[in-house]
């Protein structure tokens, strides 16, 4: 889900202040404040729309007066070229906001297209692609929306969402003599989260899964590997693969039997879909 209207107002005025909206020096000394526009906002190329509201509240941040009326919604697929959006009223506080609305709205449609093509790529397969917290800081909650609505599932919101014990965690407690097993036993002692445990080898995975994780984590394991693993750890433990996973191989990955295929890429270095705000005056 979105974050709340006065949440989002945050995001938006943060963006909006580093723009300097309010120091528009070229809008104000070229735009007279009666000028009237229409402006549409129109994809040049296929893709997953999301970030409609998310475009409309920051024109409204700029202008109340402005009117954005939305043709299509989020998680429509676009072909390129259709109107999805229109936004009317003064034409120097569309162009003051056009920028920052467009890169919310670029991004996360970015997002969502890209999870759709990872999602499409493993159909047929009984696993889920979600992300991870490699999203840009600050804007995690609009990241982790925008793979939702591309048919993504979210991974840990926060440290706070579940245990997660990795190589460097079991270095630190394997100084003090604490095992996988005993280390697992500690975290369920203090929480009543999932405890997911990261490892690089079929032994180190088998062993996590007897000792009690419910979640074991295969990371940057080859889909051979993948597939022994599966066959050997129990069915009440959750199977994630992570790590060098691309639209190339994701489906070999799904096919080797993982629960969840869990991918940074999708908020860390997605394309912005193209998208363009084209206008028209209206008479003075």
């Amino acid at each position: 889900m979105l974050p709340t209207p006065g949440n989002l107002d945050v995001f938006i005025d943060r963006a909006l202040e580093e723009d300097s909206f309010g120091a528009d020096v070229t809008t104000k000394s070229l735009i007279p404040p009666h000028l009237e526009a229409r402006a549409f906002l129109v994809p040049k190329e296929p893709g997953i729309l999301a970030g409609l509201e998310v475009a409309a509240a920051t024109f409204r941040r700029v202008d109340t007066s402005l009117v954005f009326t939305q043709k299509l919604l989020d998680g429509d697929r676009v072909d390129g070229g259709e109107i999805v959006a229109t936004i009317s009223g003064r034409m120097a506080s569309i162009l003051t906001a056009e920028r920052t609305a467009l890169n919310f709205l670029q991004r996360m449609s970015g997002i969502a297209t890209l999870t759709d093509r990872y999602v499409q790529a493993v159909v047929g397969t009984s696993s889920s692609i979600t992300d991870t917290r490699k999203t840009v800081p600050g804007l995690r909650l609009l990241d982790k929306y925008s793979v939702s609505i591309g048919g993504g599932r979210n991974h840990r919101m926060s440290l706070a969402d579940g245990v997660l014990i990795k190589d460097n965690h079991l270095a630190a407690l394997q100084a003090e003599g604490i095992d996988l097993g005993q280390a697992i036993k500690r975290a369920r002692a203090h929480h009543t989260v999932k405890i997911e445990v990261e490892v690089e080898s079929i032994e180190a995975a088998i062993a996590a899964a007897n000792a009690g994780a419910d979640i074991v984590m295969l990371d940057n394991m080859s889909p051979a590997d993948m597939h022994t693993a599966v066959d050997q750890i129990t069915a009440d433990c959750t199977v994630e693969a992570s790590g060098g996973i691309t639209l190339a191989n994701v489906a070999e990955v799904a096919q080797s039997g993982v629960d969840i295929i869990s991918i940074g890429a999708l908020t860390h270095s997605p394309r912005a879909l193209d998208i363009s705000l084209d206008y028209e005056a209206k008479n003075a």
